[in-house]
């Protein structure tokens, strides 16, 4: 049995997926992913498929890897369903961001259900602590997507790095401070200049556009100055580097 739902957020986020088996009468779920907004519909309907005789319910999150606030209503959800059915029920397995955010909104990351059976969890938000560490989760929030961003934009660069490198016989080191000062000249995003400099070494690749060709060429002559050794057009494979810009 598998249920799975998408999450919210933006990034590269990992949809919920929980898995669950019986055994000795009790039934095990295990969850991978993020328990986000929509994660207590991929939870219900792991429930919903558990055996109607199951003696008990063991949630298992150490695979979840990120937890918000919309997150955790999994434990209204899951203590809900054990009072309707009259078992116990837990959640094990707390460990790295989701384990810090219940201690961030004062649950027990050894026995949060503790506090979820006896305080409906959305009127914890009303108080001014909640809020404060709801704040301080939209900041762990934003570390995460800015790593993803960082992981994503990575092979873009690095590959723009190398066409530079070869193009104008660069260090990575000048390489990058060309591609980094090509995006303050610019204004543009770091990973755009990248994205344009790798799509003009293609084949019939299109050259970059003109106000960011300038600042190409602008960075490249400042670099130059420091020990790189321009060969003439930037953002374009060694073979056309010899090639002048189109106007």
């Amino acid at each position: 049995m598998t249920s799975a739902a998408g999450a919210s957020h933006t990034g590269r986020p990992v949809p919920l997926a929980v898995q669950g088996r019986t055994e000795g009468g009790r039934a095990l779920l295990t969850a991978h992913g993020e328990l986000v907004r929509g994660c207590t519909d991929t939870l219900t309907g792991a429930l919903t498929a558990l055996p109607a005789d199951a003696r008990g319910v063991e949630l298992d999150v150490s695979g979840v890897s990120f937890l918000d606030t919309a997150g955790l209503a999994v434990l209204d959800t899951l203590s809900a369903y054990g009072r309707r059915h009259g078992v116990p029920v837990r959640v094990t397995g707390w460990q790295g961001q989701p384990r810090r955010v219940l201690e961030l909104v004062g649950l027990d990351p050894e026995d949060p259900l503790g506090a979820a059976r006896s305080t409906d969890l959305s009127d914890r938000g009303a108080s001014a602590v909640a809020r404060e560490r709801a704040e301080q989760l939209d900041v762990l929030r934003l570390e995460i997507e800015q790593l993803r961003h960082a992981m994503d934009s990575r092979p873009v660069i690095d590959q723009a790095r190398g066409i530079l490198m070869a193009a104008h016989g660069c260090t990575p080191e000048q390489a990058w401070e060309i591609l980094r000062e090509a995006s303050q000249r610019s204004n543009t995003k770091l990973r755009r200049v990248a994205s344009a400099v790798t799509a003009s070494a293609a084949p019939d690749g299109p050259a970059p556009p003109e106000p960011l060709r300038t600042a190409l060429a602008a960075a490249v002559h400042r670099v130059s100055t420091a020990g790189c050794a321009p060969r003439e057009s930037c953002g374009r494979s060694p073979d056309r580097a010899a090639r002048p810009a189109a106007g």
